[in-house]
């Protein structure tokens, strides 16, 4: 192995040193990415910064990063054992590890919008169309419960009315506004 390693160029050795250590690294993240382990601790430069609301599509991490050095590596070995010139491997190798930062960056972005808080959101509810679950009092008198759809999901939430008579259970309502601590203000729906 020293013989072979000692016989390259300084230009290969370049390469050679970069796929393999690009390759390892790029090998613990994933790894440690399956695994759930802390990829943090490695030095990552994808930290949040507090208050930052982020780019979204962020092309320059550490992981991208170690994604460049590989196929960089790799890319520019493969030219060199084709006899490419060394203008035509240093282009064509960052060329290529270019369109993998690309690319994983591109994945980790659609794999982050695919995230859902799981926050409700009570403003979605405003317009929606409901049916009273429990008696609301009426002129906001009690406090009563409305089955109506959230976020895609069916809820049963509490609920006033601004109506002169009593909201009774099976009335179908309509969302028209909500508190600021988060109740649910509906009107009888006319139909």
């Amino acid at each position: 192995m020293e013989n072979w390693f000692a016989a390259l160029t300084l230009f290969e050795k370049i390469y050679w040193i970069t796929a393999i250590a690009g390759s390892v690294l790029l090998l613990i993240l994933i790894v440690m990415t399956l695994v759930g382990g802390d990829v943090e601790d490695l030095g990552d430069v994808d930290t949040d910064i507090e208050g930052d609301t982020g780019i979204g599509f962020q092309f320059l991490s550490f992981k991208n990063l170690m994604g460049f050095l590989t196929i960089f590596g790799w890319s520019g070995i493969s030219c060199i054992e084709n006899g490419l010139s060394t203008g035509a491997t240093i282009a064509i190798s960052v060329f290529c590890g270019l369109i993998m930062m690309f690319a994983m960056a591109a994945l980790f972005y659609y794999l982050a919008k695919l995230q859902s808080s799981g926050t409700l959101k009570l403003k979605n509810a405003v317009g929606q169309i409901g049916e009273v679950y429990l008696t609301i009092g009426a002129n906001r008198s009690k406090i009563g419960k409305v089955s109506v759809n959230v976020q895609g999901t069916l809820r049963e939430l509490q609920a006033l009315t601004d109506e002169d008579q009593d909201l009774v259970q099976s009335n179908v309502v309509k969302v028209a506004d909500v508190t600021a601590t988060g109740i649910l203000i509906v009107n009888l729906l006319n139909t």
